[in-house]
């Protein structure tokens, strides 16, 4: 390779290098929402209380850092002939792992701890069979509110250069959901997959107090997938989207 190429192309680098751009989400930002789980309708328990706990693991809007997070479920189910409705609240408690800022970059980091508390409610349409029932149609909701060392850190950035925050601590996610739960003859046997696509309000990108640039993450919206087991009166919950979670749990009937 001649050597004026080779300075060519370690300029372009250095370019690239000296012009990327670190973008910082709230803690909770496409993680928020999570599986309520709700009794069948012919279930001889139609309302029950369920507790999990779990682990949770996110990235960061560029997908350079990572966000692991613990996080404790509690949540009221009712199911009724032809709907059903669940609320429950929860807090997580985490750290956001920096893999992006350098060492010899001012604002580097290893860890910062993030916490959040909130609350969910779900409901759906049903239509119940001996073996299957059809949530159809539905809707979930999330409400979280963020505090902790990583949000001070967002704060403190918001207007260095090459760096675009979203500061907001309190975080509203609503969207739609279809479900497909099948039971057993006993009823102690269930597994079942729900399917999300919504989206968080305020929403408008990520910025800097000195710059009038907006930096933009093209995405979809908030999209999902959960798989629900139970097993006699225990529970197993897998879910994942931009993010994963596994949580196991309890319910009392």
């Amino acid at each position: 390779m001649k050597l004026p190429l080779i300075f060519c192309l370690l300029g372009v680098a250095i370019t690239i290098t000296s012009c990327s751009e670190h973008v910082y989400a709230p803690a909770m930002h496409h993680s928020d929402i999570a599986y309520l789980p709700k009794p069948v309708v012919s279930d001889t328990a139609r309302s029950s209380t369920y507790i999990s706990g779990g682990i949770v693991q996110d990235y960061s809007p560029n997908y350079a850092d990572k966000l692991v997070s613990g996080q404790l479920n509690l949540s009221r189910g009712h199911a009724f002939d032809h709907f059903n409705l669940a609320y429950g609240a929860f807090g997580a408690f985490g750290s956001y792992h920096n893999k992006e800022l350098q060492p010899n970059d001012p604002y580097y980091f290893k860890n910062k701890f993030f916490g959040a508390v909130g609350g969910r409610l779900s409901g759906n349409a049903v239509i119940s069979t001996r073996k299957i029932d059809f949530r159809i149609i539905g809707f979930e909701a999330a409400y979280s509110h963020e505090f902790g060392d990583y949000l001070n850190f967002r704060r403190a950035v918001t207007n260095m250069p090459k760096f675009y925050t979203d500061t907001r601590t309190d975080l509203f996610t609503l969207g739609a959901t279809t479900e497909m739960i099948f039971k057993s003859r006993s009823l102690d046997n269930q597994f079942g997959f729900r399917f999300f696509w919504g989206g968080t309000f305020g929403d408008n990108g990520y910025r800097n107090k000195n710059s009038d640039y907006l930096y933009r993450v093209d995405s979809p919206g908030v999209v999902t997938a959960a798989y629900f087991m139970q097993t006699k009166n225990y529970i197993v919950i897998v879910e994942g989207g931009y993010y994963w979670q596994f949580r196991f749990g309890y319910r009392f009937k």
